[in-house]
């Protein structure tokens, strides 16, 4: 049920969010033209991310699926809350963001060790959250995560 709620929420807030607060243009990228990319780039994991759940790049919100891959991150809510715990560690702050802590929060109180340790390696890595991943789709992935020291969750 508290899956569901979030779930719901997140469908309803989807379509303001990307109209009014993404001020970025759209990568206006295929699945295919990711999976082009040579295998140890992130462009390829990226591609490869997207296949694997069935999901088609989000218009203003490419970076939310390029920070799953980063940091390998699942797709449940608990590990999406999770994610927004690391990306708070590292130093984003957005309203939406913080909407999705507290309410994840509030509804998933039993994963805080879970948000927790996420919210820590965010801290220790290095700022990463505000890169333009479009001009970095060709680097290895390896190169961005040992670089910024970007850990799994």
């Amino acid at each position: 049920m508290r899956a569901f709620i979030l779930e719901t929420i997140y469908n309803w807030s989807k379509k303001p969010y990307q109209k009014w607060f993404k001020k970025q243009a759209p990568w206006d990228i295929s699945v295919k033209a990711l999976i082009q990319f040579p295998k140890k780039s992130l462009g390829f994991h990226l591609g490869c991310f997207l296949l694997m759940y069935d999901f088609s790049p989000q218009p203003k919100l490419e970076n939310h699926d390029v920070f799953h891959v980063l940091t390998n991150t699942g797709i449940s809510v608990p590990e999406e809350i999770s994610m927004q715990y690391y990306l708070l560690g590292n130093g984003k702050r957005t309203l939406y963001l913080i909407f999705v802590i507290f309410l994840g929060t509030l509804l998933y109180p039993d994963k805080i060790n879970l948000f927790k340790n996420a919210y820590l390696k965010g801290k220790a890595a290095y700022t990463f959250h505000h890169l333009d991943y479009k001009k970095l789709l060709h680097q290895p992935i390896y190169k961005l995560q040992t670089t910024f020291l970007i850990s799994s969750i």
